[in-house]
């Protein structure tokens, strides 16, 4: 998977690299007209009068090339970052993940042992009610055999 986003990363790179030179000279056609006096003067006023030199294309070749490195560079930098970003993310996502799951557990204990407490709450008030019930009917029974 790394493999294919860095390789995909590194496409827009060069592709966007390649897109943004801009050709120092025109392409060559099979005719070129002579230029005229008003090219010319579109020309000087546009651009030096004097064509580059090999040294000069040269140097901002290397120019532009160091600058694609440094850019290169950048994005590597930036790739690196957001990949530890990334991990540290995954790592968290993970350790809360497991804190909900610990958290479910004892939600689904404590559901459980209120169930059982109420339980025992009506067991006991059951049991309650049965003797209650004995006292008092044994009170109105022997109650009654006085009064005979």
């Amino acid at each position: 998977m790394q493999v294919a986003v860095k390789s995909l990363f590194a496409f827009c790179l060069f592709s966007s690299s390649v897109w943004a030179v801009e050709p120092t000279s025109p392409p060559p056609t099979a005719v070129q007209p002579k230029p005229s006096v008003t090219a010319t003067a579109a020309n000087t006023t546009g651009t030096a009068a004097k064509p580059l030199t090999a040294e000069q294309i040269a140097k901002a070749k290397q120019q532009q090339e160091a600058k694609v490195k440094a850019l290169i560079q950048d994005q590597a930098s930036r790739l690196k970052q957001l990949e530890h970003a990334n991990l540290e993310a995954l790592a968290q996502n993970q350790e809360l993940q497991l804190k909900n799951d610990n958290l479910t557990v004892q939600v689904q204990v404590l559901q459980s042992e209120r169930s059982a407490q109420m339980f025992l709450y009506g067991a006991m008030t059951i049991a309650v009610g049965v003797i209650l019930g004995f006292f008092i009917a044994s009170y109105v029974y022997t109650k009654r055999r006085r009064q005979w």
